[in-house]
């Protein structure tokens, strides 16, 4: 369940950011079409979320794999799991939508791309947190 949970929610939450900011940036093509390959950024970012579930997918999947599993040791793997992908799926949903809020206030002014990055940036750390402890967890 750790497994499934670390992929179904890392790729929700990669989906979701990746069709969220895609709205805007099919708005902001419209606008102005040649800021269209500077605000693929989100969509890019997005996509990680996805790399980190199937991260945590790969190494729980080795460790369930060792003769021995308890009972313990199970619940430390899904909750490792859980912990991975409902991190990603929260960090998509930032993403999406403050993808979507930025470049479409990029589409209007170029000053507000280094801003729309930072909240990017900060957006990820969410997935990335908990792919660390996801991590930790799954090898303590």
């Amino acid at each position: 369940m750790g497994v499934a949970s670390a992929l179904v929610f890392a790729n929700l939450g990669a989906s979701y950011g990746t069709a969220k900011a895609g709205v805007g940036i099919s708005s902001l093509g419209v606008i102005d079409a040649s800021k269209v390959f500077k605000a693929l950024i989100p969509i890019i970012m997005a996509g990680i979320l996805g790399i980190y579930g199937i991260i945590v997918a790969v190494l729980l999947n080795g460790e369930v794999s060792k003769p021995g599993l308890e009972g313990k040791k199970g619940y430390q793997f899904l909750g490792a799991g859980l912990c991975c992908g409902l991190s990603a799926l929260a960090a998509g949903l930032a993403i999406g939508v403050a993808g979507d809020a930025g470049v479409r206030a990029y589409a209007q002014t170029d000053g507000i791309f280094v801003g729309m990055i930072l909240i990017l940036i900060f957006a990820e750390a969410i997935g990335l947190y908990g792919l660390i402890v996801a991590i930790i967890m799954s090898t303590g």
